[in-house]
């Protein structure tokens, strides 16, 4: 029998990814799965050509009709390669892929599981017991918005450090409100709030799809499904006002108010409401709370996508998303064009790094843990169960090390905290041409001019002098250059998960990322070849910041601090009197 290639089902009632497209749209399609539009399914393709679909959900017996995949067209990639670098391109091809599929913080999550599961990463529950052991690569996800991957060091020893790169999922968005329903007037719109801090005047005049995530509870069988949903054609729009109606937008600038002016228009009612197909149907599917919440024709759309009635649709966290495709630009293609760069670039690196050092060669001998954390809610302050202001971080270090350790070791947790390292890995402001003096002339980073190191005093950032140099060091010893940033002494400065990381862990922390130009707008832009330096210093910092955090002894030493011998040797002889000339040189030095 030929060996058949698939995603596991095992987690199939609990995550099942849809997508609008029917099943002979699949044979381009690039994931190894695919659903039909009628039912969720997944597609597996063997050796022979041959494509099988098999449903996922109440009735998961349906096996669908086969058929041959068309000569010469790739369903899927390579096994073992998602997302990666493919023949004749770089890395960023790979980022563009990842970007088209990761709409929302779910579909971004499921795409990292999905390349993680595909190197031989193995699913952990928390809720479960885990039993761990060194050279093993797992991971979990939290409210399927964030995600934790490992993987052990074959030398692994108690108190070993953790090697941590740490970015988000999300992005600001208009997300829909609990109940979407707007009456009156002539259009059917849809309540929408802002996620985070978005441009949201970027937002008018561009084609609009849904995606997100639907709570399903089957109306036949009353079993309750987690549903994820990407409809992903130009369903509804935001319309600016024509100038001839706005004299002074030009002057005067484009003042957005998001509760009066950014709710789309998702049809015209008649269209809606008045013919055959598309008129409101009062059924036993479709009428009810969720109706009275929600126009049916949305309901319909999210429903016709996943494959349930409208009336089993019990609830949501969606968002609006531009439907034009990620892609590579510019003269000299140096530049990708996407909307989410700010954050999904660094998880993209960040997962591709943890792949490259975590084969079973560099794993051997290797000491610690090599760690990615996706987070959520960063747009919002990070503060959710989810967030890295949530207890994610310390659950899973304390989890983890215990789990490794399971004789009692006296300040494991303690211990492992200390000797861990965490970069902080978001989107960085690169130099803007047309506004210049918005940047601190000395620290104006540029696209392709590698990762930036963020510097700020008053601690927006959590780099110091030791965690910049760690990080600096590694990347020159990988030949990669580096970058630094910090913000105008007259302007504000933004912050990461940084701060609120090494403050909730005690883990030394540095904050990096790729510039980019037009970060929080739909669509933002950085350099390509700043992917691949991003993928090779971090790469290098799981496989070599253990050897160096060994060479620098900060804590612990004072004794082997360098310092002036003849001030340390005659401490004892000098007088510790504030009015006697070196006094207070004394008073350091003093035993």
């Amino acid at each position: 029998m030929a060996s058949m290639r698939a995603l596991s089902l095992s987690r199939a009632e609990s995550l099942v990814v849809s997508t609008r497209v029917a099943l002979p749209r699949a044979w381009g399609f690039h994931h190894p799965w695919t659903a039909c539009r009628d039912v969720s399914a997944f597609v597996w393709a063997n050796s022979d050509g041959i494509v099988t679909t098999r449903s996922v959900g109440p009735d998961s017996s349906r096996v669908h009709a086969r058929a041959r995949k068309p000569a010469g067209r790739s369903i899927g990639r390579r096994r073992g390669t998602p997302y990666g670098r493919r023949r004749g391109m770089g890395r960023a091809d790979g980022l563009v892929t990842y970007l088209n599929d990761a709409w929302t913080p779910y579909h971004a999550v499921f795409a990292t599981c999905e390349a993680l599961r595909a190197r031989g990463y193995e699913e952990l529950d928390e809720r479960d017991a885990w039993s761990l052991r060194r050279g093993g690569k797992y991971f979990y996800t939290r409210n399927a918005s964030a995600c934790v991957a490992f993987a052990v060091g074959g030398g692994y020893e108690a108190g070993d450090g953790f090697v941590i790169v740490g970015a988000h999922t999300d992005s600001p968005c208009p997300k829909l409100k609990p109940n979407t329903r707007v009456d009156g007037g002539g259009d059917v719109r849809i309540r929408v709030q802002p996620y985070g801090g978005g441009l949201w005047h970027t937002w008018f005049d561009r084609d609009l799809g849904i995606a997100g995530r639907v709570v399903v509870k089957s109306s036949k069988t009353n079993e309750v499904f987690h549903r994820l949903v990407k409809i992903d054609r130009a369903v509804c729009r935001i319309p600016t006002l024509a100038i001839h109606l706005d004299r002074g937008v030009n002057s005067e600038g484009m003042k957005v108010n998001f509760q009066q002016h950014m709710a789309p228009i998702l049809a015209t009612r008649s269209k809606a409401e008045g013919g055959e197909e598309t008129k409101e149907k009062k059924t036993e599917d479709d009428r009810g709370e969720e109706s009275s919440r929600h126009h049916p024709l949305l309901l319909k759309l999210i429903a016709d996508e996943i494959g349930c009635a409208p009336g089993d649709i019990v609830d949501f966290d969606l968002q609006l998303c531009d439907t034009q495709p990620s892609a590579i630009g510019g003269a000299q293609r140096e530049f990708v064009y996407s909307g989410r760069l700010d954050n999904l670039v660094s998880c993209y690196t960040s997962l591709h790094a943890l792949l490259n050092a975590s084969t079973d060669e560099a794993l051997e001998k290797a000491s610690g843990v090599r760690m990615i954390m996706h987070f959520d809610h960063e747009e919002v302050g990070s503060e959710s169960s989810s967030g890295a202001a949530g207890a994610m971080t310390t659950d899973a270090i304390k989890r983890i090390a215990a789990a490794l350790n399971p004789e009692a070791v006296e300040g494991l947790d303690e211990r492992t905290r200390r000797a861990s390292f965490c970069v902080s890995s978001d989107m960085a402001h690169a130099l803007h041409p047309n506004y210049a003096d918005r940047h601190e002339p000395a620290h104006a980073p540029k696209m392709h001019g590698g990762l930036v190191i963020k510097h700020n005093a008053n601690q927006r950032y959590a780099t110091d002098a030791v965690t910049a140099f760690m990080f600096r060091e590694l990347g020159e010893r990988a030949g990669v250059p580096v970058q630094e940033f910090v913000v105008r002494s007259d302007t504000g400065c933004g912050s990461t998960i940084g701060p609120i990381f090494s403050t909730r862990t005690g883990i030394r922390t540095v904050d990096v990322g790729a510039a980019q130009l037009s970060m929080h707008s739909i669509r933002e832009v950085c350099g390509a070849d700043d992917i691949d330096h991003a993928v090779t210093h971090l790469t290098a910092l799981f496989l070599h910041f253990i050897d160096l955090d060994r060479t620098l002894i900060v804590d612990g030493a004072i004794g082997a601090l360098c310092r002036r011998c003849d001030v340390f040797e005659s401490a004892s002889q000098m007088s510790l009197d504030a009015s006697v000339p070196d006094a207070d040189d004394a008073r350091t030095y003093a035993t």
